[in-house]
C-alpha cells in the first residue's frame, strides 16, 4: 500500500466498508450475522426468529434406540407438535416420572432406559394419543 492509514475510517475504506461518521449520533447496529460483540453497543442479541413446529398428525411415535449409542438403549418420543418450551417441560416430566436422565434434541425428546409403558401413562395423561414404533 502507497498510502498510509491514518485512522480506522481510513482501514475501513481500504477493505471497502462503508464507515459511520463519528457526527452521526444514531448507532447503527452491524447486519452481520456472525457478529456477537461490539465496541460500540457492547453485546449484540441473535434474532433466534420463530422457529416452525412440525405439525402432528394426533400421535406421538415412541421408539426404543440404540443406534450409535454403544448399545445402550434409549426411548425416543416424536411427533408432538408443541413448542420448544412445552417440549422441555414435557422432558422434565417423564424423566422425573421414569427416575432417569434424558434430553430434548430438535423437537425429539429422549430418555434413557427402557420405560415405555411409563412414558405411554405420562403421555397419555398429558392428551397424546400413542403409537409404538419398531422393535
Amino acid at each position: 500500500m502507497k498510502n498510509k492509514l491514518t485512522s480506522l475510517s481510513d482501514l475501513a475504506g481500504a477493505f471497502g466498508r462503508k464507515n459511520a461518521s463519528p457526527a452521526n449520533s444514531e448507532i447503527q447496529q452491524p447486519s452481520d450475522s456472525s457478529l456477537v460483540y461490539s465496541t460500540q453497543t457492547g453485546r449484540i442479541k441473535q434474532d433466534g426468529g420463530a422457529k416452525d413446529i412440525t405439525p402432528s398428525d394426533g400421535f406421538a411415535r415412541v421408539r426404543r434406540e440404540t443406534k450409535g449409542r454403544k448399545g445402550k438403549g434409549v426411548i425416543t418420543i416424536s411427533g408432538l407438535g408443541i413448542d420448544a418450551k412445552a417440549l422441555k417441560e414435557l422432558a422434565k416430566k417423564l424423566k422425573k416420572t421414569c427416575g432417569t436422565g434424558g434430553s430434548v434434541v430438535g423437537e425429539v425428546i429422549e430418555v434413557q432406559g427402557d420405560k415405555r409403558e411409563q412414558i405411554k401413562q405420562v403421555l397419555e395423561n398429558n392428551g397424546f394419543k400413542v403409537k409404538f414404533v419398531g422393535g
